[in-house]
């Protein structure tokens, strides 16, 4: 039997590529409790490498870099753990049930329903990053492309409100996003919630109520029973 069909090369193949999956995961925990614990600077790859069992050289092979690591701990605690981390964004259930509900004014409550957990879950790290960003050209580049790929997620949300033809009449698709970018960021989550005291259910409820108000036709009851769409344009 030749090498190209040979079972046990495939079974080694999978096996080895379960392996680097596990061994990526247990560095990405290890090392988003040490971030967290001793910040960026403190938290270092030898440390981390320790924390997770493997050497150093594993923890570079791995991820590139320091600053490689940190973003892969960030994009876990945005999906709520390494494991969902590494799966399509379209297929946690969360968004999921955003992308499947059919009414506009629920679909944006649901959205809105996944932020305090998302910021409660990576805010300590992103303002951590925020910090070192400043006098670090690295991390900097690695803050502005966390940012770019949270404008283009929200940009998918604007995109699909638009095909559906539910925006209002006097904004349109990259207005929208830019909007939903705004009032989801942290800055504002943190102004509302650690500056003002806002309670996170509070806070959901605000984001939810903000979106529908700046994205979608107003809605008036008629007397009849009907509902009419009221342009702001």
């Amino acid at each position: 039997m030749s090498d190209a069909v040979n079972p046990r090369r495939h079974y080694s193949s999978v096996r080895r590529q379960q392996q680097a999956a596990q061994t990526r995961h247990d560095i990405v925990v290890a090392a988003d409790a040490l971030f967290r614990e001793l910040g960026y600077v403190g938290a270092t790859m030898p440390v981390i490498a320790r924390a997770s069992g493997v050497v150093v050289e594993t923890v570079y092979r791995a991820f590139g870099s320091k600053a490689g690591l940190f973003g892969a701990v960030v994009d876990a605690a945005v999906a709520g753990g390494a494991a969902r981390a590494v799966r399509p964004v379209e297929e946690r259930p969360a968004i999921r049930r955003v992308i499947e509900e059919p009414d506009p004014r629920r679909q944006l409550a649901l959205y809105a329903a996944t932020q305090p957990g998302i910021h409660e879950r990576s805010g300590a790290l992103l303002r951590a990053l925020a910090g070192a960003a400043a006098s670090d050209p690295g991390l900097r580049a690695l803050w502005d492309d966390i940012e770019r790929r949270r404008l283009a997620g929200q940009g998918r949300l604007a995109t699909r409100l638009g095909e559906q033809g539910v925006l209002r009449a006097d904004i349109g698709i990259e207005a929208a996003r830019d909007l939903i970018w705004l009032h989801c960021s942290l800055a504002v989550h943190d102004m509302l919630l650690l500056t003002l005291g806002w309670s996170p259910a509070r806070y959901e409820a605000w984001l939810a109520q903000i979106l529908i108000r700046e994205l979608l036709p107003s809605i008036r009851v008629c007397r009849s029973g009907g509902i009419r769409r009221l342009s702001r344009s």
